[in-house]
């Protein structure tokens, strides 16, 4: 329901004052955090949350909502006077930039204020803090923060975008990285437990002695590695703990998930390179549900063939775990995604490619993203189906796929309608010269030229070799029609489709009339030019 002006004025005007009434009661002023004559009232807030800690130890643990709000008061609100000296005051500094409206900040918020109270706990000396970028726009702009959510590590003052993903887990893991941690060094079997109980992903080295060139790839390939937190290990049996299936003898490197495709080894040369790329095709689950937080780490994985599955969150559920089979089989060369239909924001633009943005009915589709092209399970998505959709996907034997409308009825038009299943047979094989208007529904200037062409096929009625046709390419696609600019005019000749003469959509009716009629080859039925 859209509100009438005085009630959403009124509105807003309400909403206004309950957040500067929120903001004057719970939020502490800039002042009131940094000033030194209020550091003895910080120091007491401090002992408040020392003493539910202990009180914590003696009656049982918090509750979600408690350690929620206790980690988003270790994060630092920053304002226009307070951002620039905070970071300039601490070595230091993961800094969120966000907007209240913003939904990915909203998503990301807790996450960062749990990765703040993990670095504290950890003795951690970064700084996490968060700014309000359309509250206080100008030191958004003097951090450079264009975007939302957007994260920037500063280093002695100085910024570097973040590359990691957005869980806690994995903020802690590249803040600890980017801060000198880059391996957690594992001693005893109890140590390991401990570490299996915090960690869902991450690779474990296994050496002898902490040193020689071995040693020194792997360290550099965990300081080089944004996202998986690595652990080394020279007792066995702790290491077993974390890798059960780890040799006594030589140096070992394994990635460990929470998924049941739990353990997976490398087996190649100890060199950063390719330790790096057995990482990267090893991170992610045998089926990576797709998430606005992830979305960035999907798009970027080396996998460059992936298979997405569209699937109501109920369908998906039967089809899950044998469609883990399924992606087993093709492990490390295609990537299965899922992605809930129900999201309009992650799977809306993906349908529209095929012309199924309204589907309701699972979607089984690939994109091959080193040669640009997608294909369409078009047949039930079972199993078996889709094991063999992925096999021919795989070899290079499925076709690309193009979206069309239904054929339509062109037996009485004057102007024929093109889709993308008719292009070849009206336009590139028809025997006679063809004249093409592509267009869109959401083109501007396409409505004009559409009456132009409508008068040009008025006035060639009679020109037995000549046909009229229009393509609406939002919803059509075609491999020989590439087309980025709309209204597009293109003349066909019969002697040479592969060559199409493209005429201005700017230029006078007159003007179009002259240039069809210099080729159509046919003077006998040429009627003349004057309309």
């Amino acid at each position: 329901m859209i509100l009438g002006k005085p009630i959403w004025r009124f509105a807003l005007l309400a909403l206004t004052i309950l957040l500067l009434l929120s903001l004057a009661i719970s939020e502490p002023t800039e002042k009131e955090i940094f000033d030194d004559e209020d550091s003895e009232g910080i120091e007491e807030l401090l002992a408040v949350d020392d003493e539910a800690e202990q009180e914590q130890e003696t009656h049982g643990k918090f509750s979600d909502a408690e350690v929620l709000t206790k980690a988003q008061r270790i994060v630092l609100e920053l304002n226009s006077d307070s951002a620039k000296r905070v970071i300039e005051q601490n070595e230091y500094v993961l800094v969120l930039g966000y907007a209240p409206w913003c939904a990915r900040s909203a998503e990301l918020m807790p996450q960062f204020a749990e990765a703040a109270n993990t670095l504290k706990a950890l003795g951690s000396s970064v700084v996490l803090a968060k700014l309000d970028a359309e509250r206080y726009p100008k030191a958004a702009s003097g951090l450079e923060i264009k975007g939302f959510p957007t994260l920037l590590l500063f280093v002695n003052g100085t910024s570097q975008a973040y590359t990691g993903g957005y869980s806690a887990e994995e903020i802690v893991i590249w803040a600890r990285k980017k801060t000198g941690v880059p391996v957690i060094r594992v001693n005893s079997v109890t140590e390991a437990e401990e570490f299996l109980k915090k960690h869902h992903m991450f690779a474990v080295g296994v050496f002898e002695k902490f040193e020689g060139p071995v040693y020194e790839e792997f360290v550099k390939t965990a300081t080089a590695d944004n996202e998986v937190q690595f652990v080394e290990v020279s007792n066995i049996e702790a290491a077993r703990v974390l890798y059960p299936d780890i040799e006594s003898s030589g140096f070992f490197l394994g990635i460990v998930k929470s998924e049941p495709e739990r353990y997976a080894g490398y087996e190649g040369a100890f060199e950063m390179e390719k330790l790096l790329q057995f990482l990267d095709h090893n991170k992610f689950p045998l089926v990576t549900k797709l998430t606005e937080l992830n979305s960035v780490r999907v798009y970027s994985s080396p996998i460059k063939l992936q298979l997405f599955v569209f699937a109501k969150a109920e369908d998906f559920k039967d089809l899950h775990e044998p469609l883990q089979d399924v992606a087993r089989k093709f492990k490390s060369k295609i990537m299965f995604i899922y992605i809930d239909i129900a999201d309009e924001n992650l799977a809306k633009p993906f349908l529209t490619l095929y012309g199924l943005e309204d589907s309701e009915d699972t979607v089984v589709a690939a994109f091959d993203n080193q040669i640009s092209s997608k294909y369409l399970l078009q047949t039930d998505p079972t199993p078996a189906n889709i094991e063999d959709f992925s096999s021919k996907f795989l070899q290079g034997s499925l076709s690309p796929y193009f979206k069309s409308q239904p054929v339509p009825d062109n037996k009485e038009a004057s102007i024929q309608v093109v889709v993308g299943k008719t292009f070849d047979d009206i336009v590139l094989n028809s025997p006679k010269n063809v004249f093409l208007e592509v267009h869109t529904p959401w083109c501007i200037n396409c409505e004009t030229t559409s009456k132009q062409v409508e008068k040009l096929a008025k006035h060639f009625k009679d020109l037995n070799n000549l046909v009229f046709a229009r393509i609406d390419a939002s919803a059509n696609e075609h491999p020989k029609l590439q087309v980025v600019d709309y209204p597009t005019l293109l003349f066909y000749p019969a002697s040479d489709k592969a060559n199409p003469i493209k005429v201005s959509a700017k230029s006078s009716l007159k003007n179009m009339a002259k240039v069809i009629s210099k080729h159509v080859r046919s003077s006998d039925d040429a009627p003349k030019d004057e309309l």
